[in-house]
């Protein structure tokens, strides 16, 4: 059994191309292009699924067209529209860190390098320019800007983002 735990978001699958059951995607990564996935996982019904791919071809650097097996017609690549295209963890040592879907970080624990844990991520607000996760510590909600300036470093394994944040942003 496959967990969510145990993979990443890469891309949506958008909508049908053609009759032969191709579909078109959305992705922010290049992994699909890059790296030889043996099988994508996918999200039918509730239930994560591997899929293994025929052919991924890349039409800009954020649309691609995916055929998948057995999928075969038009009627069952409709079956898949918006569903989100995942990866194992496995591949994540293949990706820079600006390919990685930001809502691939809710769970993760925020740890600043001078103040230590500032709590963990359970959201992502994207409805001003900057984007903001949104942590839960003991004294309530925290909003801490998304920068790669502040970014020391990401362990994948452990789920944990050290920061280093400037002085007095956590007072704010």
């Amino acid at each position: 059994m496959i967990l969510k735990d145990e993979i990443f978001p890469i891309g949506q699958i958008t909508k049908p191309h053609g009759l032969k059951g191709e579909m078109g995607f959305t992705t922010n990564s290049s992994i699909l292009e890059d790296v030889d996935v043996p099988f994508v996982i996918l999200e039918p019904e509730g239930l994560l699924v591997p899929f293994y791919p025929e052919s991924i071809r890349m039409r800009t650097d954020t649309t691609g067209l995916i055929k998948l097996e057995r999928v075969d017609t038009d009627e069952q690549a409709r079956e898949f529209i918006g569903l989100t295209i995942y990866l194992p963890n496995g591949f994540l040592d293949e990706l820079d860190n600006k390919e990685i879907e930001i809502e691939y970080f809710i769970g993760f624990e925020i740890i600043d390098t001078a103040k230590g844990s500032v709590g963990k991520v359970v959201a992502v607000d994207e409805s001003t320019a900057n984007a903001l996760f949104v942590l839960e510590n003991k004294s309530g909600e925290v909003l801490i800007p998304i920068a790669d300036e502040y970014i020391s470093e990401i362990n994948h394994k452990e789920k944990i983002i050290y920061l280093t944040l400037p002085e007095g942003l956590l007072e704010l």
